[in-house]
């Protein structure tokens, strides 16, 4: 979801034609916000956003790299990209940024010689240069477009990079280092994202539950969302991605403490096998992690809570995947992501041996959906007949209205369909049905 509607640029036809630039981004919510992020620069410099390649002077491809079928979606898009007409012809330029120039570097720019110019993550800022090089413009020589509102929930970045080299990951190689964003730049996001029309903004990053813990001046990921509760009492905040060392108190205690902070952990585990989290780089262990649920459910009593897991780890036994699914059973969560490990060149876990066979790290995979997938719709099903308050999304094709309820992250955990509301309203609602992880609510009048 990218903070900048992309269809919502006017241009001004009387001060001659602007120079249009498309975005097609791939991966995750990071980079839609990386996205935004260059639209709004590229904008600011008089450039007009658009929403079709075939109509852009520049089609600039975020891309992502993080597993390998990333990686394989990325390159096909920059090849149908390339095979545009008008890219084909040179009359329009193909610029490939992100995660994959960050990852592969001159072998990429080698390798793909239909894109103009390469912009890895560390260099997304100068976008706007990159693209007046491309197109062999001065700086600054068009008018300024005006954008309208924009969505109704954005996502705001609070950190970039991550210090855990967990052995199966290559973002630290893409992203580099840990390094908190100042607490004045997440504010001046928030604060825009507020001005075009967002209601609730999610906070991401690689690892958001250590921020501030490398600025000279301490501060904490608890004091970030406090903060910006008690600033913007009217806007709905929710922090994804709390690796399990950063849920101390203080944030538990922040979430309940806050009524505009959704009652909401994300927190990747991976598994919960000692000896495979180990040959992760890795802590923890079942045990550890059902004393750190019961914890989390006592400071926030009715919490939401999701993880993400690696079926297929390498070494990943029998015995280790039973302790995992006996594990799934007893932690009761209420949302799962589930991925079957991508075997990625430059991890260190690339050259462990007893690779597990890919059929079965799928089928294993299948199974935890399937067991998670049961506890998960029992748990959504149970709030039939509760009121809940949702803010108003948008509508399906038919008209149909949708939003979501604080228990419901962007993007993986479902909607709520309502049937009356504004795009942008909070509506009280009564929950009638539900259907998987997705329900259906009645709004309470009067």
């Amino acid at each position: 979801m990218s903070n900048i509607d992309v269809t919502s640029v006017l241009l001004n036809e009387q001060d001659g034609r602007i120079p249009s630039v498309n975005f097609i981004t791939l991966g995750c919510a990071k980079n839609e916000v990386d996205s935004a992020d260059m639209q709004r620069r590229l904008v600011s410099a008089g450039f007009a956003i658009v929403d079709d390649a075939e109509d852009a002077d520049v089609v600039i491809v975020n891309t992502c790299s993080f597993i390998q079928a990333a990686i394989e979606e990325s390159i096909d898009v920059i090849l149908e990209v390339a095979g545009l007409d008008n890219i084909a012809d040179g009359s329009s330029k193909l610029i490939v940024a992100g995660c994959m120039p960050a990852r592969f570097g001159d072998d990429l720019e080698s390798e793909l010689n239909e894109a103009s110019a390469f912009v890895p993550c560390s260099k997304e800022d100068d976008i706007v240069e990159v693209v007046q090089r491309t197109l062999g413009v001065n700086p600054a020589p068009f008018a300024r477009v005006d954008v309208e509102s924009g969505p109704a929930a954005a996502y705001v970045k609070i950190s970039d990079g991550c210090n855990r080299f967990c052995s199966f990951c290559s973002i630290p190689y893409i992203r580099g280092r840990y390094h908190s964003f100042p607490y004045e730049r997440i504010r001046a996001s928030v604060e825009q994202c507020i001005a075009e029309g967002s209601v609730e903004i999610t906070l991401i990053g690689q690892d958001t539950g250590c921020w501030g813990s490398d600025f000279e001046e301490k501060s904490t990921t608890a004091q970030l969302l406090s903060n910006l509760a008690e600033e913007f009492p009217d806007t709905w905040f929710r922090i994804m991605y709390v690796e399990p060392d950063g849920i101390t108190d203080e944030l538990l205690d922040a979430i309940a403490g806050h009524d505009n902070v959704c009652d909401y952990l994300d927190m990747p585990l991976q598994h919960a096998n000692p000896e495979l989290l180990k040959s992760m780089r890795r802590k923890g262990s079942a045990p550890e992690f059902l004393k750190l649920l019961e914890r989390i459910r006592t400071r926030v009593p009715g919490i939401t809570l999701r993880t993400t897991l690696i079926t297929g780890f390498p070494g990943e036994t029998e015995e280790a995947f039973d302790e995992l699914m006996e594990f799934l059973e007893e932690a009761d969560f209420d949302y799962v992501g589930v991925f079957p490990y991508s075997r990625e060149e430059g991890t260190r876990a690339y050259d462990l041996p007893d690779q597990v066979e890919e059929e079965l790290k799928v089928a294993r995979a299948q199974e935890v959906r399937d067991l998670c997938d049961a506890v998960g719709s029992v748990h959504t099903a149970d709030r039939i007949g509760k009121e809940l308050d949702v803010l108003v999304l948008g509508a399906e094709e038919d008209g149909q209205l949708f939003g979501r309820a604080m228990c419901q992250a962007p993007d993986v955990d479902g909607v709520v369909y309502v049937d009356g509301g504004e795009v942008g309203e909070i509506v009280r609602v009564t929950i009638v049905d539900t259907l998987a992880y997705d329900m259906e609510g009645e709004i309470i009048h009067g």
